[in-house]
């Protein structure tokens, strides 16, 4: 019996004149004779010669765009354009029938629009079997990082008590029924009824547990989903998104910020080996799609020169005091452009800021630090006030051209007194988090982490230019298919 080859193998074959067997998906069959087929094992399709003259008309009718079908022949050099090895198939058969007049997949280009409405079914296109490739090889690249490093990968838990962000914009988790939930006297939920005893949620960050991992075992970095109750429809949010987070004991901001850039540019190198095909077919997709833009709104870079940008420039490095300076001078805050204007000290900033100082300002990848205490969470170390009393943390952002922030980090805070007054002053429940104060009280050290958003990096390395198309299956309000 003839075993299954992969195309990707089958492409690269010089062995000829050899029979061979192929399965795959229809993209085209055209002249009833020439079958392109893909197996997802790499972006080209193999021609497969059908004998028409020998092959049943039931057959020939069910060979249509989208069907499965195995294809066994003899594997020979192609004098066709496109291909240096196609098979002569003697034999078809057809695994799963696709009604062409049902098929919403017709061989043509399809909006991205139109493909989120059929997600189940848009990994059959070249950018979406682009797009999950690479998406998989910065996963794989993620994890060899930390791994030549040393790192401990650290499971830290889906569902959780706490609140890292102090944000409360979490997703409950419950066994209660909503129709007739228990209460206490005062009106409240008695959680005691409740599976776990308590209020409990999904997280929104592994950072306050993987802290505790980095305080015994040194470094370590979780990679896992995260979730976001926020009502934000945009194209850079999701509900459910997966987050990078190493947490380094004895580091401070300056070993944080060399650690979050050298691994932006470890897996951004690794894409750029490993999926030349994948971003090849994303570039050329990327350049069209510019061509439709006006002069003014197109990338001065194409994909790969952008790729290439943030790794041959080391990141600016510059304090947010030092950013709102030039923000206030700049053109766009003059003139009134900027949809937040940047009036004084202390503003948040907003991703077109961002997106000013990286694309227009410094041209490459910056780093901003020591933001104002006040917009910043109760974890980050305090600095000494400046001249001017006022209060900073020692929080880090690392800006990308087309993103804005890609990633968020800080030394955190290991002095005890002065993140007790800072959760004070947040409102953290200093009794629910004794465990994340403990490590304060037994041999605390100097420690730093951030949180890189995975999506993101996929965004940025694809060209993509909506989150929703670089996750399998988006979470968003209103949308939970699957």
């Amino acid at each position: 019996m003839i075993q299954r080859e992969k195309i990707a193998d089958v492409l690269k074959s010089t062995t000829y004149n050899r029979e061979i067997k192929v399965m795959g998906w229809v993209k085209t069959f055209r002249n009833n004779q020439f079958i392109a087929l893909n197996d997802g094992s790499c972006m080209s399709n193999l021609q497969i010669v059908v004998d028409f003259a020998n092959t049943s008309d039931d057959i020939l009718k069910k060979i249509t765009t989208g069907a499965a079908i195995a294809a066994t022949g003899l594997l020979v050099e192609s004098l066709g354009k496109g291909q240096t090895v196609e098979i002569k198939a003697n034999n078809i058969e057809i695994l799963g029938e696709s009604d062409a007049e049902k098929f919403p997949l017709q061989p043509k280009k399809h909006s991205l629009e139109f493909l989120r409405e059929i997600a189940h079914l848009r990994f059959r296109t070249n950018t979406f079997n682009a797009v999950f490739k690479v998406r998989n090889a910065l996963a794989f690249a993620v994890h060899q990082f930390f791994n030549e490093r040393g790192f401990v990968y650290l499971h830290t838990p889906i569902i959780t008590a706490s609140d890292a962000e102090g944000a409360g914009e979490m997703f409950k988790v419950t066994t209660l029924p909503f129709e007739n939930t228990p209460k206490n006297e005062d009106g409240s939920i008695d959680y005691k009824e409740d599976f776990f005893g308590r209020s409990a949620n999904l997280t929104v960050s592994g950072q306050l547990e993987g802290e505790l991992g980095a305080m015994a075992l040194g470094e370590i970095y979780t990679f896992g989903p995260t979730f976001r109750a926020e009502n934000s429809n945009t194209t850079r949010h999701l509900a459910e998104f997966w987050m990078i987070e190493p947490e380094v004991a004895f580091a401070d901001l300056e070993d944080n910020m060399n650690l979050a850039e050298a691994l932006l540019k470890y897996t951004i190198n690794y894409a750029i080996e490993h999926c030349k095909d994948e971003l090849s077919f994303l570039a050329g997709r990327l350049a069209d799609e510019e061509k439709n833009k006006p002069q003014q709104e197109r990338s001065e870079f194409s994909l790969m020169e952008k790729l290439q940008f943030c790794l041959t420039n080391d990141f600016e490095r510059i304090t947010y005091t030092e950013a709102i300076e030039i923000l206030k001078r700049s053109k766009p805050n003059q003139k009134k452009q900027f949809k937040y204007l940047i009036d004084e000290w202390g503003a948040d900033l907003q991703s077109e800021h961002e997106r000013y100082l990286v694309e227009k300002h410094f041209k490459k990848p910056v780093i901003l630090t020591d933001y104002p205490a006040d917009i910043k969470s109760f974890y980050m170390r305090m600095n000494e006030p400046d001249e001017q009393g006022r209060k900073t943390v020692r929080a880090m952002d690392i800006l990308f051209p087309g993103i804005g922030e890609m990633v968020g980090g800080s030394q955190r805070e290991e002095r005890l007194d002065y993140l007790q007054k800072r959760m004070e002053e947040m409102h953290i429940p200093q009794d629910e988090l004794y465990w994340y104060l403990d490590t304060r009280k037994f041999g605390t050290a100097p420690h730093s982490g951030f949180g890189l958003g995975f999506e993101r990096l996929v965004l940025f390395v694809t060209g993509m230019t909506n989150i929703r198309d670089v996750i399998p299956f988006p979470r968003f309000p209103k949308n939970a298919e699957f």
